[in-house]
């Protein structure tokens, strides 16, 4: 008798087991050709699931917010902004193939001493499909959808137009979503005309625009604002004495935007960004 109960465990056991690699198999599957990522080659997403999932939530709350946005060409974005989100968000980004493995390791070390599931460390590949497709939770599953379509992403699209989109979709503020209607909300003027230092708090936000205000007396935004301009002091991106000629208004050459100019220097990585709070 003991040795049908043992039998039978264990044929139940590995039918369980079938079944889920069965399940994992269709999954795996279903985001290796869902959704199709090709579009973003030539299509500008009107709407994406990130916004979807804040009009719920401002409908749930009885809040209605007039959505702020408006799409511009990444060769009319300041490249000091462009440099500016890529020190604070992604440091690797035309190095890495969709993900920062360093920056992973030390998010899940924090998660494992937290006793948390936080997983940050995103790379802003990461974050593009998080707010195109996927919702703001932080389970595993989601985190296994992220880095299948973010992998068939990275193969399917170049590096500008993954920035490109990033930088027109990520929300900045209570219904401010891309860096044209963020330029022209706080500083009321075109993307490709921000400063150094207005780019350098634009991106100090970021990990969490809905607590952390461009303009006001957040000692976090002050100290990261400033920790980003210094950097791009330090590499050259900037000489500070004639930041305010480098301008459109002042000047009718803008800074280039040539795509391997736009490229950070290896070394000297500024931010943990384990340690920030994660922008859904």
């Amino acid at each position: 008798m003991a040795k049908k109960k043992k039998g039978g465990l264990f044929g139940f056991t590995k039918v369980v087991l079938i079944l889920v690699m069965l399940a994992l198999a269709g999954f795996v599957g279903y985001y290796a050709i869902y959704p199709d990522v090709t579009k973003l080659k030539r299509v500008n997403p009107k709407k994406t699931s990130f916004i979807e999932y804040r009009e719920r939530e401002w409908k749930r709350k009885g809040k209605k917010v007039v959505i702020q946005k408006k799409w511009v060409p990444l060769g009319r974005i300041s490249p000091y902004l462009v440099k500016a989100v890529l020190i604070a968000e992604d440091d690797k980004f035309w190095s890495h193939e969709g993900f920062d493995f360093d920056a992973i390791q030390k998010a899940i070390e924090k998660d494992l001493k937290a006793g948390t599931f936080k997983f940050g460390g995103s790379t802003v590949s990461q974050q593009l499909v998080k707010n195109l497709y996927l919702s703001p939770s932080k389970n595993a599953v989601r985190k296994i959808e992220e880095a299948i379509i973010t992998w068939r992403v990275e193969r399917s699209i170049s590096k500008r137009r993954i920035l490109e989109l990033y930088l027109n979709v990520v929300e900045w503020g209570e219904g401010i979503f891309g860096i044209e209607a963020a330029s022209f909300h706080y500083y009321e003027k075109p993307a490709e005309a921000l400063s150094a230092e207005e780019a350098a708090r634009l991106a100090a936000v970021l990990p969490n625009p809905l607590k952390y205000m461009v303009k006001g007396g957040s000692s976090y935004v002050e100290k990261r604002a400033s920790l980003i301009y210094a950097i791009m002091v330090k590499r050259g991106i900037v000489i500070p004495a004639y930041d305010e000629l480098n301008t459109p208004q002042e000047n009718e050459q803008r800074p280039d935007s040539n795509p391997s100019d736009l490229v950070p220097a290896d070394n000297d990585k500024p931010l943990d960004r384990s340690d920030q709070p994660g922008n859904p």
